[in-house]
């Protein structure tokens, strides 16, 4: 979005932290209504489920998650 004013004394404030609000505000709704945290509980429950019924020689290497 190219500046309409090259002149910062005339910049509106107020604008411009009204405009900032309401971004921040529609970016927390989007994510906020995308995210089923329910369903990201399960899958997580499922990965650890899945790490700790791993086989192979690197399968289970690092039992307390951290290398």
């Amino acid at each position: 979005m190219a500046n309409k004013n090259s002149d910062p004394s005339k910049t509106n404030a107020k604008q411009v932290r009204q405009q900032n609000q309401l971004s921040q505000q529609g970016m927390t709704e989007e994510f906020g209504s995308e995210t089923d945290v329910n369903e990201v509980r399960q899958q997580n429950q499922q990965s650890e489920a899945n790490k700790n019924n791993a086989s192979g020689p690197r399968a289970n290497r690092y039992e307390n998650g951290t290398k």
